[in-house]
């Protein structure tokens, strides 16, 4: 008999410690909002950056990121889930390290290029361990765990970095990859990765330890009867494309994370205290900054507690409607703030008020469902091609629109980026509308059958709904 820890804690230890690496993956991400405010001015840096270079600066991870995707894609499978993400800290470590003691421009580029493959591999391989090891009673919740992590570590860098040196804040930042490292080292292999090995006596031990009691003969039966049908065929990169079921996940995920982007969100994250300073607030941008992540991160937690009970589609929906009208808000303010006559600094305000209503509603479904999803959405022998591609396609449009936003804001007005992120929340709200399907309460295998087209959207057999004529 294995020695049994905590049932609780043996339950969510394995998700916790694994999100330790996207809690500095957030941190590098954020990490922008109160640093280049200091690198922009030359009284408080060894040396200045211009607007252009910051924002490069800012979206390197973003676009590094596609090789820790592919990487990710190319090792996963061998090193095993828990390998990989143990594989992160160095170089996110390293990242930090660079940060602290960077004296020129070309070391916060390297710096934030390590990040970014580091980044590449957390967001590839975190989300394929939590949906593998969770149950599925709480996997919603699980997953849904990566992005308040996410959050959580760019509230975190933004406590830290608005009130000490960028120094520091990069020593003090240092220390979180490390503590990854030493928990997650004790955590178990997911069991898929022993099934896809052939380990099976591995795979027991990793459920009894996951599920903490020894009585897993009957979840570890349906686990590798999934596994071998889903493997008995070695996946390809082409059969996300070839196989229905399949391409209808990348379609998905596409709609998923493409109206998460397009409304702004990573760009917002990178500008977030430039934006307050223009808004002309009283509160300070650094404050103002803080305040909008604690709500943002206080959000997320209540979204996963009630993603398993709410449902995915009712949640993205709301999310969508909500994110749309603050956005206009919020366009609509600083249009008549710089195109108009009219004396907004009685109302200035506003501005702070509607980035917040922004994220109370994005938070309350569009940060944390897509990834959540990610997980869920893919066979086993295809998974890690479908993560990785995730992850490309979410840094290229997340690069795209952090550009945008840094280029339409200088040559045209702040304004104008917002109105196009209203329009796209509702471009995606159809989509989602159209196109998303509810996995609530199911396990992976019974997604897989919906996807194959065996099961109407709300999970029911169509088989058996069919009349003879």
């Amino acid at each position: 008999m294995i020695l049994k820890i905590n049932t609780k804690i043996a339950k969510h230890a394995g998700a916790i410690a694994g999100t330790l690496t996207i809690i500095t993956s957030g941190m590098h991400y954020g990490w922008p909002s109160p640093s280049l405010p200091i690198l922009e001015r030359l009284e408080n840096s060894t040396f200045s950056i211009s607007p252009d270079e910051g924002s490069w600066i800012a979206v390197m991870p973003l676009i590094v990121a596609l090789i820790g995707a592919l990487l990710a894609a190319s090792i996963v499978d061998i090193l095993g889930r828990k390998r990989t993400i143990i594989a992160t800290c160095l170089p996110f470590f390293a990242a930090w390290i660079m940060i602290a003691f960077s004296h020129s421009l070309p070391v916060l580029y390297v710096a934030r290029f390590i990040a970014g493959v580091a980044d590449g591999l957390a967001f590839t391989v975190v989300p394929m361990y939590i949906g593998e090891i969770a149950d599925p009673k709480i996997r919603g919740l699980l997953g849904s765990g990566v992005s308040t992590s996410w959050i959580f570590g760019i509230l975190l860098i933004n406590v830290v970095g608005s009130y000490l040196s960028i120094t520091t804040t990069a020593l003090v930042s240092s220390v979180v990859p490390i503590l990854a490292l030493l928990t997650f080292i004790w955590m178990p292999e997911s069991p898929y990765h022993h099934v896809m090995k052939g380990e099976f006596e591995e795979a027991k031990k990793s459920l009894q330890v996951l599920r903490g009691r020894d009585d897993v003969d009957n979840e570890l039966s349906r686990v590798s009867k999934a596994v071998i049908a889903q493997t008995q065929n070695t996946g390809k990169f082409l059969d996300l494309f070839t196989t229905k079921s399949n391409r209808k996940a990348v379609y998905i995920i596409m709609v998923l994370r493409g109206a998460q982007q397009f409304s702004g969100a990573t760009a917002i994250t990178f500008y977030t205290q430039s934006i307050f300073k223009e808004a002309g607030e009283d509160i300070s941008s650094e404050l103002a900054t803080i305040i909008y992540y604690t709500v943002q991160f206080l959000l997320n937690i209540l979204c996963n507690s009630i993603v398993d009970k709410a449902g995915r589609r009712p949640l993205l929906i709301l999310s969508l409607l909500g994110s749309a009208l603050a956005l206009f808000v919020e366009g609509t303010y600083f249009f008549i703030k710089t195109q108009t006559t009219i004396d907004v600094a009685p109302f200035s305000f506003l501005s702070v008020i509607s980035l917040i209503g922004f994220v109370v509603f994005f938070s309350s479904g569009m940060q944390s469902i897509p990834i959540l999803m990610l997980g869920e959405l893919f066979p086993a022998n295809v998974k890690a091609f479908a993560l990785c591609l995730a992850d490309i396609y979410f840094c290229v449009i997340a690069t795209v629109v952090s550009k945008f936003f840094q280029i339409v804001k200088d040559s045209f007005g702040i304004y104008v980026p917002f109105y196009a992120f209203t329009g796209s929340c509702l471009l995606g709200l159809v989509f989602i509308v159209l196109f998303v399907p509810e996995t609530k309460g199911k396990s992976l295998e019974e997604i897989q059958v919906f996807l194959g087209g065996k099961v109407g959207k709300d999970g029911k057999d169509e088989r058996s709904e069919r009349v003879d004529v």
